[in-house]
């Protein structure tokens, strides 16, 4: 059968990519970006004591905000064990960056990323594709009526500025997890720290620094955290095929159709932290990131040899192929973005 035909070649696959050493875990890379961006986040708040009651305060603030998207790629990679080689010490080293440094739940965001990466634009599957306020899918746009549903039409057009709020969502959505949530794992250890993190924080803030100038501070670090989080994440999947519910797709189709790679120079791959390479992300999510150019390399001619379209674009593309997908997906059109295997699925 066709299905079993792509389950062998991910097969062969997934043995070259061993074979050529790309699985291997990258030490010295990981060690001194851990210890580069956790230093430099506490540099940063000791220039914030420093230099005291002044709005220069606001530029440490923007750094802040990089530096904490870069710690939230070194907690994501190693959530997927790429960093270490044993579960223990990944999923410390993400609880820790995830608590003590972002004030983020590990518990709670690796079931939800963990339920993507299994289906990743399946609808009622991935929890990346449910509707929230932003409808991703036409399915969920025919559930929205009145003021809601008329803006859903122009939804693209806000989708970028909404990637400042996606920090607080985050933050609300962490806490709200290890408050009421009592299946997240070491709950309380991740209260503590998200509580340190975050009382900690804003009492720093607001000891060092006026009221206001200390609500702004808060405001503009996590407002440029999450617009990088946000937007390294975002042009990976949205604007590619979705597929129903009970669709059943081999694990290399699955993955591939469903993910963008986004093709850049040093700044894109700094800023996305790696994973500009989503596709390979997706098929080897162990392997670390040092290794995902030349992975790309096999993953790229595998898909050639095999028939399987390969999705790779500029960052400006992605961003016009998801503002034009959100505005059409608004206004209820199904049409542009179904692909043959889409239809196959959607009968």
């Amino acid at each position: 059968m066709l299905g079993e035909r792509y389950v062998e070649t991910f097969r062969q696959l997934s043995a070259e990519a061993n074979d050529s050493g790309l699985m291997r875990r990258r030490y010295g890379f990981y060690w001194a970006m851990l210890l580069f961006w956790t230093t430099a986040a506490v540099a940063i708040l000791v220039g914030v004591v420093l230099l005291g009651e002044t709005w220069f305060q606001l530029i440490l603030a923007a750094l802040l905000g990089v530096v904490m998207a870069q710690l939230g790629f070194l907690a994501h990679e190693a959530a997927h064990q790429e960093i270490f080689a044993t579960q223990g010490w990944n999923e410390w080293v993400s609880r820790v960056l995830a608590g003590l440094f972002m004030g983020l739940s590990y518990g709670w965001w690796i079931d939800k990323h963990g339920r993507h990466h299994a289906n990743p634009n399946k609808e009622g599957q991935d929890p990346d594709a449910a509707p929230g306020v932003l409808s991703f899918t036409p399915e969920g746009t025919d559930k929205r009526t009145g003021l809601v549903a008329r803006l859903g039409r122009y939804q693209g057009y806000y989708f970028i500025p909404l990637l400042f709020f996606e920090g607080f969502s985050l933050h609300v959505d962490s806490v709200k997890a290890i408050l009421t949530d009592k299946n997240v794992k070491y709950r309380w250890t991740e209260i503590v720290f998200v509580g340190i993190r975050i009382l900690g924080y804003v009492a720093l803030l607001f000891l060092v620094l006026p009221p206001m100038m200390a609500i702004s501070f808060v405001l503009v670090q996590i407002a440029i955290f999450g617009f990088l989080l946000g937007g390294a994440f975002s042009p990976n999947h949205i604007g590619m095929p979705t597929v129903p519910r009970d669709a059943d797709i081999d694990f290399l189709r699955r993955q591939v159709h469903m993910s963008r790679n986004v093709r850049g120079g040093p700044v894109v791959h700094f800023f996305m932290g790696g994973l500009e390479y989503q596709i390979e992300h997706h098929l080897f999510p162990m392997a670390p990131r040092p290794n995902l150019p030349a992975l790309q390399k096999l993953v790229r001619r595998h898909c050639a040899e095999n028939g399987i379209p390969y999705t790779e674009t500029t960052l400006g593309e992605a961003s016009r192929t998801i503002i034009a997908y959100l505005n059409q997906v608004g206004l209820k059109n199904r049409d542009p973005y179904t692909c043959p295997l889409v239809r196959l699925y959607r009968g």
